[in-house]
C-alpha cells in the first residue's frame, strides 16, 4: 500500500464510459472503495458510448449465447431506471431484417426458437400494412420481437456514475492515465494529476484498450463509424411507437436505424462503415465526406422513401473490433488483478449494465456466474508479453 493511503483504493476503473459507468457502480454497491478515471468529460463525444440512442434487442443473431445476457441486462437496466427515477429504456419493439437465409434474419430467429422469445414473422407486405415506413422487397423478411428498443447513452452514463458516486465511488474526470504497472500487491497508475494504488484495476477505455495494453493492438481495431438523422417526409411515421429499431441485410451491406428521438430526424448508419480503421487520438470527428452521407441515404431512399427529407446531423464515432467480433471480457493472462473489458464491435452498449456486473464479479471474485466463453482472452492466441 501507498504511503498515502488516501491514495489506495480497492478497484481502479479507467475509462467511465458505458461499460466503466456500470462496473464502478457495482463495486461501489459491493462495498468496495473505487476510482473511476475518465480522460475527457463524462459524459463524451470522443469515444464509442454516445449518440442519443442505442439499440437494445433480444432475438440476438450474433450467437445464440448473449440471449441470457441480454435478459440479465435488461433486469440491470429497469433496475437502474428505479435507482435514478429516469426512463433510460424505450420499448418500440426490434426488427431482424433479411432474406430468408441472410445471417441477421436467420440467426434471429435461430436465437428467438432457442430461448422461446416472443416473435412474429413478418412478409414485406405484413410490415408495411403494420408499420407503413418499412418498404421492403418481396424477398426480404422481418422478425419482429417487442422487447426491443433503445437505451438513451448518456443518460445511462451519468444515471451509473450519479449512483456510483452515491454508493461512495471517486470519479475523476479530465484526468488522463500516463502509464500503470502491476506491482507485487497490486497496481499503481500515474495520471496528469496524481499517483494512485490499487488491489485490482479494471480496464474499459474502449479505442484506447491497445495503448493501455500494447499486446491487445492487433486484436482491437478502432474504425470510424458515421451516423446520419434525416428529416422524414412523414414524421408520424417514423415516431417511437410506429417505427421499432432495426437491424437490416440489404444489398450493400448491414445496416441499422432508429425512430425520431432527440434529434428532430430518424437515425441509421451501417455497420462497418467504409472499414477505415483509425487511431482515436487522430480521428478527425468533424469530417463528414459527401461521400458518408451519400451511402446512408441511398439506403434509406430504397427501404424508407418516406424518411429522407433534409439531412438534421451527421456524426462520426468509432467501433473497436475483434476479429470475430465478441467481447474481450477476462483477466489478465499474467496478472490476475487486472480486469479487461473490450472492444465491443459495435453491438455491445446494450450490454453494458450485465458487463457491469461481470466485470465486477472478476475484480471482487476472479469469477462470474454468467456465461462468457465466447468473450475469453485465449481465443485471440495473443502474446501477452509482446
Amino acid at each position: 500500500m501507498a504511503a498515502d493511503s488516501s491514495n489506495h483504493y480497492d478497484v481502479i476503473v479507467i475509462g467511465i464510459g458505458g461499460m466503466g459507468s456500470a462496473t464502478a457502480y457495482q463495486l461501489a454497491s459491493r462495498g468496495q472503495k473505487v476510482l473511476g478515471l475518465e480522460q475527457f468529460d463524462i459524459p463524451h463525444t470522443m469515444g464509442s458510448s454516445h449518440g442519443l440512442t442505442r439499440i437494445i434487442r433480444l432475438a440476438y443473431f450474433e450467437d445464440p449465447s448473449y440471449v441470457p445476457l441480454l435478459r440479465r441486462a435488461y433486469e440491470l437496466w429497469h433496475a437502474l431506471e428505479k435507482t435514478v427515477g429516469q426512463t433510460l429504456l424505450h420499448t418500440t419493439g426490434s426488427l431482424d431484417i433479411g432474406t430468408e437465409n441472410s445471417p441477421i434474419f436467420k440467426g434471429a430467429r435461430q436465437s428467438a426458437a432457442l430461448h422461446g422469445l416472443r416473435h412474429d414473422i413478418l412478409d414485406s407486405k405484413s410490415l408495411r400494412v403494420r408499420y407503413p415506413a418499412y418498404q421492403l422487397p418481396d424477398n426480404m423478411l422481418a422478425l419482429y420481437q417487442p422487447d426491443g428498443g433503445f437505451l438513451t447513452p448518456e443518460q445511462c452514463i451519468v444515471s451509473y456514475v450519479i449512483a456510483a458516486q452515491s454508493q461512495g465511488a471517486d470519479i475523476r474526470a479530465r484526468e488522463p492515465v500516463l502509464d500503470w504497472e502491476p506491482t507485487t500487491n497490486g497496481v499503481t497508475v500515474h495520471t496528469t494529476r496524481g499517483t494512485y494504488t490499487a488491489d485490482k484495476i479494471v480496464l474499459t477505455a474502449g479505442a484506447w484498450i491497445g495503448k493501455l495494453l500494447p499486446f491487445l493492438k492487433p486484436a482491437a481495431i478502432p474504425e470510424r463509424q458515421v451516423l446520419i438523422w434525416m428529416q422524414p417526409k412523414d414524421p408520424a411515421q417514423f415516431a417511437p411507437e410506429r417505427f421499432p429499431v432495426f437491424v437490416m441485410s440489404a444489398d450493400t451491406g448491414d445496416f441499422y436505424g432508429f425512430p425520431i428521438h432527440g434529434v428532430p430526424g430518424f437515425k441509421l448508419g451501417r455497420y462497418h462503415h467504409l472499414n477505415e480503421t483509425v487511431d482515436p487520438d487522430q480521428l478527425d470527428r468533424n469530417l463528414v465526406t459527401a461521400e458518408d452521407e451519400q451511402i446512408l441515404r441511398a439506403f434509406a431512399e430504397q427501404y424508407f422513401p418516406s424518411g429522407t427529407g433534409p439531412t438534421q446531423a451527421l456524426k462520426v464515432c468509432m467501433f473497436t473490433n475483434t476479429a470475430d467480433e465478441h467481447f474481450i471480457l477476462d483477466t489478465h493472462p499474467d496478472h490476475a488483478q487486472v480486469v479487461i473489458g473490450s472492444p465491443c464491435s459495435g453491438h455491445g452498449f446494450k450490454f453494458c449494465s450485465v458487463i457491469g456486473e461481470i466485470l465486477a464479479d472478476l475484480a471482487h471474485n476472479g469469477q462470474t456466474r454468467h456465461n462468457i466463453a465466447l468473450h475469453r482472452l485465449d481465443r485471440l492466441k495473443l502474446d501477452s508479453h509482446s
